[in-house]
């Protein structure tokens, strides 16, 4: 994706933002070519969400000057930047859900009739326009809460379409979307880019970077470490900028000690969502559900531990029959759920790190009716030396660490439970390639300890490199399982899409 236009749409120059305690950003310098799109990258607490913040008019800089379609600005807040024409798609959903998808796109720009009246057809066929460039499967006068996440997060990109900006923030756009999704995504912005348009493009996914960014610029703690044409450098190359050191081994190696079943699930069902669901868990392995979105991998999980409702279960653990109808009782069991969405079921944001650490096993710190404060500490202590989070202090607001430390502490308020089954929900979504490797490592030594981990995740190398075993799902129905040499991302997507099936029903 070449582009021979040398035209600069962005500058920005030396830009340094402090914090108390903390210098995100060191005299950050980079540049962006109109009709192109940039990535930055960087791990984790790198710098790169308030970069772009600052970019965004969120936020101002200390120092330094950034200069837009050829002349400098210093925007105040984000009206002012949207105005001059930099729209941000920010990775966690900003909709007003009881409202219509064409009102949420348009919003504050709704066209009107003469006695003020919105012009309702108007509004649909400029809404449909954007959604037919998406190819999208609902409507215009939809309510955006009975759609998917995937869903909403195309009505996010449009609505930043529709302002006609020049410049596009995208904030790891296709964590919540499918593959053909995907690849309408990337459709997009390569039109998009033909008419001139610049894009800055977020994200972790390596092979994304490489398929649809023209350069890519890295950051690591705050400072610029280089800016590259992606033509010429490699993956690896960028990871080690990104770290500072060799990733090597990604994916520790697969467990050599499967034992005894821990877990044992039969006919497990819910109308409507998903039905006849049977699947065992062993002493040592790391068993990953995968299937595309919509095929109710998520909603199993959760109907197991007791917190959605279902219509019939049979749960077998360590030998004995028990019945999960409530989400204590199975945190009480051992048997606990690591959501996908951490901002809003995962965490409490605008509490402290220890706070949230300790939330799910307040009784083990507790001395009469109060809160030791001292076991508190020790307790947060523990997880954040185990994982490593990277935090100021135990007692700062988990809204201002970093979506990968954010992960971490989410991880360490689970683990504080002494699970014997921990089940994770997309375990690495929207976090850096070194807090992966992190993950992955600390999945397997739970593993080898003889926790039974569950691993589910839509990024097909997480579970080929992650997994024992893999048992794949397709609209609310287990469809396959595979081990060994068989966890081949072939096999996978013949199973996720019912291919087998359907092949066999059409030979009928």
């Amino acid at each position: 994706m070449n582009n021979d236009n040398n035209e600069v749409m962005l500058k920005v120059e030396n830009i340094t933002k402090r914090f108390p305690g903390t210098l995100a950003l060191n005299e950050v310098s980079f540049e962006v070519k109109r009709g192109e799109v940039h990535a930055v990258v960087g791990e984790n607490g790198a710098g790169k969400s308030t970069l772009m913040n600052i970019i965004s008019g969120l936020l101002e800089p200390d120092e330094g000057r950034i200069v837009f379609m050829g002349g400098e600005v210093r925007f105040l807040n984000p009206r002012e930047a949207q105005d001059a024409g930099i729209g941000f798609v920010h990775q966690e959903l900003s909709l007003c859900p009881h409202l219509k998808v064409s009102e949420n796109i348009f919003m504050g720009r709704l066209p009107h009739l003469k006695n003020t009246f919105v012009n309702r057809k108007r509004l649909k066929e400029m809404t449909d326009y954007f959604l037919e460039k998406f190819q999208a499967d609902f409507a215009a006068d939809d309510v955006v809460k009975n759609l998917t996440v995937a869903q909403q997060q195309i009505i996010e990109i449009a609505k930043a379409l529709a302002l006609d900006c020049k410049l596009l923030i995208l904030d790891e756009p296709t964590s919540s979307i499918t593959e053909n999704e995907t690849k309408v995504l990337f459709g997009i912005i390569n039109e998009i880019k033909r008419q001139g348009m610049s894009i800055l493009y977020i994200s972790h996914r390596m092979e994304e970077i490489f398929q649809v960014c023209d350069s890519v610029t890295v950051i690591r703690d705050g400072c610029l470490i280089n800016t590259l044409r992606t033509a010429g450098v490699t993956s690896d190359q960028v990871v080690r900028m990104m770290v500072g050191r060799n990733i090597e081994n990604m994916y520790p190696p697969k467990s050599s000690g499967i034992s005894d079943v821990i877990l044992k699930v039969e006919g497990l069902k819910s109308k409507d969502v998903f039905k006849d669901i049977s699947f065992s868990l062993r002493k040592g392995e790391i068993l990953g559900f995968y299937g595309l979105v919509g095929a109710g991998r998520t909603e199993v999980m959760r109907a197991l531990c007791g917190i959605d409702p279902c219509d019939n279960k049979v749960i077998e653990f360590r030998g004995d029959r028990v019945e999960n109808n409530a989400y204590r009782r199975s945190i009480d069991r051992g048997i606990v759920y690591i959501t996908e969405d951490r901002k809003s079921q995962g965490l409490f944001l605008k509490m402290s790190v220890e706070n949230n650490i300790s939330a799910a096993m307040i009784e083990n710190i507790r001395t009469d009716f109060r809160i030791d404060r001292d076991k508190e500490s020790a307790l947060c202590g523990r997880y954040v030396g185990e994982l490593g989070i990277k935090i100021a202090s135990e007692k700062q607001k988990v809204d201002s660490l970093s979506g990968g430390n954010q992960q971490k502490v989410m991880i360490g308020k689970w683990l504080a439970t002494y699970p014997k089954v921990l089940i994770m929900d997309e375990p690495t979504r929207g976090i850096d390639v070194g807090s992966k490797s992190e993950i992955h490592k600390m999945l397997r030594k739970l593993s080898e300890e003889g926790v039974g981990v569950i691993v589910i995740s839509s990024e097909l190398p997480e579970i080929i490199g992650l997994a024992d075993r893999v048992i794949v799902m397709h609209e609310g129905t287990i469809t396959g399982e595979l081990s060994g040499d068989d966890i081949k991302e072939e096999n996978i997507i013949i199973y996720a899409s019912n291919f087998k099936t359907s092949s066999r029903a059409a030979n009928e």
